[in-house]
C-alpha cells in the first residue's frame, strides 16, 4: 500500500471514529509520509481530549506536529496545556513549536514572557517567536534587559536579538 493509499483510508478512520485516532497517529509517520501526521490531526475535527492523549503519549516528532498544526485545530484555548508542557522542556524544537501561531494567541501574558525567555536560553531565535511585535510590552523589555545586564556582568555575550529589542 502506497504512503498517499495509507493516509487516504486512515483518514477515512478518524472522520468516521476518532478513536481509531489512538493507534493510526503513531504509525503516520513511517506509513503515511511527511503529510499524514498533520491529515490525521485535521481529520479529528478539533477534537482536544484525543488531540491531548496523542500528544501526551506521542514522541517529539508527533508533538512537534500537532503543536505545529495547533492553528489549524479549531480547538479554541482548549490546547494551552500542551504548549505550557512544550515550554517546561529544553527540547528547543517542542520550545519554538510551543511559540508559534497558537502559543502566540492563547498564551497569557505572563506565560508568553517566560517562554521568549526560554527562547533566549535556548538560543533560538527571537525571530521565529510568531506575534512577538504584537506581544511585546514593557515587562518582557524589562525581563530582557535584566537578562542582559546579568549576562554582561559575567562577561558573557548578549544574543543580538535580544540587543535589538532593547
Amino acid at each position: 500500500m502506497s504512503e498517499q493509499e495509507w493516509t487516504a483510508q486512515a483518514v477515512q478512520q478518524v472522520k468516521a471514529d476518532p478513536e481509531s485516532a489512538r493507534l493510526l497517529f503513531p504509525q503516520a509517520g513511517r506509513r503515511g509520509g511527511p503529510g499524514a501526521r498533520h491529515a490525521l490531526l485535521t481529520a479529528l475535527r478539533g477534537n482536544p481530549a484525543v488531540i491531548g492523549e496523542l500528544y501526551r503519549r506521542g514522541d517529539t516528532g508527533e508533538r512537534l506536529a500537532i503543536l505545529n498544526a495547533l492553528p489549524e485545530l479549531a480547538v479554541g484555548a482548549a490546547a494551552v496545556s500542551l504548549v505550557e508542557d512544550a515550554l517546561r522542556t529544553n527540547d528547543a524544537r517542542l520550545v519554538a513549536a510551543a511559540l508559534g501561531p497558537y502559543g502566540s494567541r492563547w498564551l497569557d501574558d505572563h506565560a508568553f514572557r517566560h517562554g521568549v525567555l526560554k527562547c533566549v536560553f535556548l538560543s533560538i531565535p527571537l525571530a521565529s517567536v510568531a506575534g512577538l511585535d504584537r506581544r511585546f510590552d514593557t515587562e518582557l523589555a524589562r525581563m530582557l534587559a535584566d537578562h542582559a545586564a546579568e549576562r554582561m556582568a559575567a562577561g558573557r555575550p548578549v544574543p543580538r536579538d535580544v540587543l535589538e529589542r532593547l
